[in-house]
């Protein structure tokens, strides 16, 4: 028997999935129990099997919306109606800054925090509450809570089930691919959990950081090295910024002369290439497509506008000349590597016709604009939140690479390329931004200013054709 039918066996009934959906998503709504519940895991292994059943996919984001109203509505009818009593609740009792978090959150965005909060992970079973502990008019949360469950229900819903769908074609991949796709899951997560350890551990609260400040004190020598690179007034070496721009430039001239050397692909970059060939997926290549309209040159323009000319408005310009001349460095260093190296696609569509492989402008770009958003972003941050940044650049940056993969239109070893190359261009941007002490860009409307971009990303994937 095959792993694939032994999962449909295992599986429940229909019915009993539909009802294990809109529980999952009540319980991850609700106070108390949504702050103890891995929901997002939960709800993506139940929609994966309701995938895999060929469930109506209609029922299946009803049940998780009605699921998300009730949560919701529940929430918000305790704390209006046990509003003393709340605090004194486990595991409030214990945290009550997870309560404060989530005041905080309320007094901030008002009546629009009951739609944004439901998106907002560390505060999202907590809003609802609030809002009833704070007495907001019961109509305006009813529309809040219907409006925002409606967004929240297929943003959950819909990566499980199509993994359910594509459970067939991804567990019976060609002999040798099976573990080629693991092999490079598990690299990547590795790679992830490390550079947000090591970034953690080279700020100044880390601990290796404080190790190696507390050698450099011991020896004259060293400690006038650590003095001269200090920002100033702060006796702080921007430890983290350094090593990766050593450990990124070194990757990428080992890589680069390695792809000079070989004049074609590597063996690796052929096998990964036939995994994607040989997935099936219907909704792959247009997500493909659609991510390398966002990712080319005119997506990268709508996303930074909104960010740009708030910057410009509130007067941070060393912020708004570091990320654009991030932007353009990164712009030309790709299109002198592709001329330089002259590497040709796998497969070139019309309008790439006379662009070149080596190193991916999609990847890199991401890089640098996810990258340094989140540096920033993360500056108005207490330090052990910081990592939160770094985690959703990861995420976002990460599709975008893989897409090149699934329209074919890059190698891995692209990708890689591009990868480190816009590491370089952060690490060197962020090293110039950290000469000298600098304000925090807080308080930022980022809901406002993403919501922005979200638009003009969309007209731009909407009116212009891909480049």
């Amino acid at each position: 028997m095959s792993l694939t039918e032994t999962l449909y066996q295992l599986a429940p009934s229909p019915g009993m999935l539909l009802f294990f959906i809109g529980l999952i998503a009540l319980l991850e709504s609700l106070a108390l129990v949504g702050l103890l519940l891995p929901g997002v895991i939960l709800i993506t292994a139940a929609a994966s099997l309701a995938g895999h059943q060929d469930m109506a996919i209609s029922t299946i984001l009803l049940a998780a919306f009605a699921g998300a109203v009730i949560g919701d509505g529940l929430s918000f009818i305790l704390g209006y109606t046990q509003r003393e009593r709340v605090t004194r609740l486990w595991p409030f009792s214990r945290h009550p800054e997870w309560l404060a978090r989530g005041a905080r959150f309320f007094q901030r965005y008002g009546s629009l925090s009951v739609f944004f909060g439901r998106f907002v992970g560390p505060v999202r079973p907590v809003i609802p509450l609030i809002a009833g502990m704070l007495h907001m008019s019961p109509r305006a949360f009813i529309w809040a809570n219907l409006a925002s469950a409606a967004l929240w229900a297929p943003a959950y819903v819909l990566p499980g089930y199509l993994l359910g769908q594509t459970w067939q074609q991804l567990l019976g991949l060609p002999p040798g691919l099976g573990g080629l796709l693991i092999a490079l899951t598990l690299l990547v997560v590795m790679l992830a959990i490390t550079f947000s350890w090591l970034r953690q551990q080279f700020s100044r609260s880390g601990r290796l950081y404080r190790l190696l400040a507390s050698g450099a004190r011991r020896h004259p020598v060293m400690r006038r090295l650590w003095l001269t690179h200090s920002w100033r007034g702060r006796n702080e070496i921007p430890l983290a910024s350094w090593l990766l721009l050593i450990f990124s430039l070194g990757g990428l001239s080992g890589l680069t002369i390695a792809v000079i050397r070989q004049r074609g692909p590597f063996e690796l970059d052929l096998k990964v290439n036939a995994l994607f060939e040989s997935l099936v997926v219907p909704a792959l290549p247009a997500a493909g497509q659609l991510l390398a309209r966002i990712g080319d040159r005119y997506g990268i323009l709508a996303l930074v506008i909104p960010w740009g000319l708030w910057l410009l408005a509130r007067r941070h310009l060393a912020a708004l000349i570091h990320i654009a001349a991030g932007l353009g460095a990164i712009a030309l260093l790709n299109t002198l590597g592709k001329a330089i190296i002259g590497r040709p696609r796998p497969d070139t569509p019309d309008y790439l016709t006379g662009s070149l492989a080596y190193p991916s402008a999609h990847a890199s770009s991401a890089v640098v604009l996810y990258g340094l958003a989140a540096a920033f972003l993360a500056q108005g941050l207490p330090h052990q939140r910081r990592f939160w940044t770094y985690w959703v650049a990861i995420a976002l940056t990460l599709p975008m690479a893989l897409s090149r993969l699934v329209i074919g239109v890059h190698w891995l070893s692209d990708l890689i390329g591009g990868a480190l190359l816009g590491l370089v261009v952060c690490a060197l941007v962020r090293l110039s931004w950290q000469r000298r002490p600098r304000p925090a860009l807080t308080p930022c409307p980022w809901i406002a200013l993403s919501a922005a971009s979200l638009a003009l990303v969309g007209a731009r994937v909407a009116w212009l054709p891909p480049v």
